[in-house]
């Protein structure tokens, strides 16, 4: 089981990618717990001189000038966890929900936040022993961060709502005793330290990115095979045409598709009737797939920062003593950041269903109509690729921007929203609409070159071409599709792609 070391120093993305994949464990190094100790001391030291500090000793939102007298400070915190346990809808998945709480104690660690050591210690039990908060994912607008969502997690820490320990959901303190974890009485400052911030939002974002990472590079192995499949022109790959526009993602694709389809049998051999150009969907595979990876590359060096960021209100800073009230909560950066990975998401997608009915379509791919003999008798991949203009439909509803969109909470107090939860949540579906589509493409690529070349592929394009095969024989006479379309999406959202084409959008690389 992979360890997560957090020190309060940056952590790499791609560090994260095990969080997203099963149980992991985590360990707070002493430099971290000197972090925290160091910040809780800056609220100690503000509450014994009598300092009035927002979400110490004041209530919350618009009742922040109302002052909380010193007995009801830890009732102050209980009864604010609870009454922003307002969510609503499907639980968070628990790979997201693991993610949200390692993202959670990463910004802690930093040290300007004043949670105790304890608490941070409990979350890294919690987490070790894989007991997972129930969080409903509808309530948050990305205002004073993911307040409903986090709250969930703050109020397994305290025995309330639910977990989910070895996947059967007990009401927390139940699963907290079968882990022999105990409940936390939460001191002033935690409830904010846990609630504030956008780690729903940025752990579903970067599960998002992962996914789609998964997705871009199965749709640039399926844009490779259907190159060889209609006998496309690989002279567009060329680098000297990539070089003289310049971007950094058009270079990397075209760089990537030349490797798979090199030393292919087909593409090298002319015959009469073969197009000049080949239509935009071909041809313009770098310029369209690299735009989408240069936005994935964006949206991943934000992703990085704010998952390294301290992002709850008040901060301390404990080398000047003293307690500064901001708005790092706000969720803007993570709005746009997923935004534009469903921008990437929708592109994928959609050239990949182009691609498809080219390969359907005789006067364009001079192959059979709909990839099967015996036409009429057999509809071969007519409905699949119906299935694929279905999806991209989808998609590009759910593409469109949430960041721009802003509705007044608190009594007007927090008068611009972010929507960074709604432009991450949407991600998860996105994602696993355009796997389909591009494990549609896929079939009908592989199938392309069996009616072409008899599946003879270059040897780039071979581990994916033998990877359908092993899914799928070749489509003779009708059958069921969807279970084949089901086996090769999975193999896709599980990175079987990641090392065939190897591209990778974590600023690490």
């Amino acid at each position: 089981m992979t360890t997560i070391t957090i020190t309060g120093e940056h952590i790499e993305l791609d560090e994260l990618r095990p969080v997203f994949r099963g149980p992991v464990t985590v360990e707070l190094t002493e430099s971290a717990k000197e972090n925290l100790r160091r910040a809780h001391q800056v609220i100690i030291d503000a509450i014994q001189r009598g300092d009035v500090v927002y979400a110490v000793n004041t209530g919350y939102g618009k009742l922040a000038d109302r002052r909380i007298s010193e007995e009801d400070l830890l009732e102050l915190q209980r009864r604010s966890v609870l009454s922003h346990m307002v969510g609503v809808g499907d639980p968070l998945p628990d790979d997201v929900v693991r993610g949200i709480m390692v993202i959670k104690l990463i910004g802690l660690a930093r040290g300007h936040s004043g949670l105790r050591v304890e608490v941070a210690e409990r979350m890294v039990e919690m987490i070790n022993a894989d007991v997972l908060p129930v969080i409903p994912t509808q309530g948050s607008v990305g205002a004073s961060g993911d307040l409903a969502p986090l709250a969930y997690m703050a109020g397994a820490l305290m025995g309330e709502g639910h977990v989910r320990v070895g996947g059967v959901t007990y009401p927390a303190k139940e699963g907290l005793a079968k882990a022999g974890l105990e409940v936390v009485v939460l001191g002033p400052k935690e409830c904010a330290a846990l609630i504030n911030g956008v780690q729903a939002s940025t752990a579903l974002a970067v599960n998002g990115l992962f996914a789609a990472e998964a997705v871009f590079n199965a749709g640039l192995a399926a844009g490779a095979l259907s190159l060889e499949a209609t006998a496309g022109r690989p002279g567009v790959l060329d680098d000297r045409i990539q070089q003289v526009r310049g971007h950094v993602g058009q270079i990397r694709v075209a760089s990537a598709l030349r490797d798979l389809v090199a030393n292919s049998p087909v593409l090298d051999v002319e015959f009469e009737g073969r197009r000049l150009q080949d239509p935009y969907c071909l041809r313009c595979q770098p310029q369209v797939m690299g735009a989408a990876l240069d936005l994935l590359s964006f949206a991943a060096r934000t992703l990085e920062t704010e998952v390294n960021a301290v992002s709850d209100n008040p901060l301390m800073f404990p080398d000047d003593d003293v307690v500064l009230s901001g708005g790092n909560f706000h969720g803007q950066p993570v709005a746009y950041a997923a935004d534009i990975i469903a921008l990437a998401l929708c592109e994928i997608g959609s050239i990949s269903e182009r691609r498809q009915a080219m390969l359907m379509d005789s006067s364009m791919s001079g192959l059979p109509p709909f990839l099967v003999g015996n036409a009429g008798l057999n509809g071969g991949f007519m409905m699949a690729q119906v299935t694929s203009a279905a999806l991209v439909a989808e998609n590009r509803a759910k593409a469109t921007p949430n960041s721009v969109d802003s509705i007044p909470t608190s009594a007007g107090q927090e008068d611009h929203v972010s929507m960074a939860m709604h432009a991450s949540v949407r991600l998860g579906a996105m994602a696993r609409n355009a796997g389909y589509v591009v494990a549609i493409e896929l079939l009908c690529a592989a199938q392309g070159l069996d009616l072409r070349n008899g599946g003879d592929s270059a040897p780039g394009n071979r581990p994916t071409y033998e990877l359908v095969r092993g899914i799928a024989d070749r489509l003779v006479d009708d059958r069921i599709l969807s279970n084949e379309m089901e086996a090769v999406a999975a193999r896709i959202a599980g990175g079987a792609f990641l090392g065939t084409v190897g591209i990778s959008v974590s600023p690490a690389n």
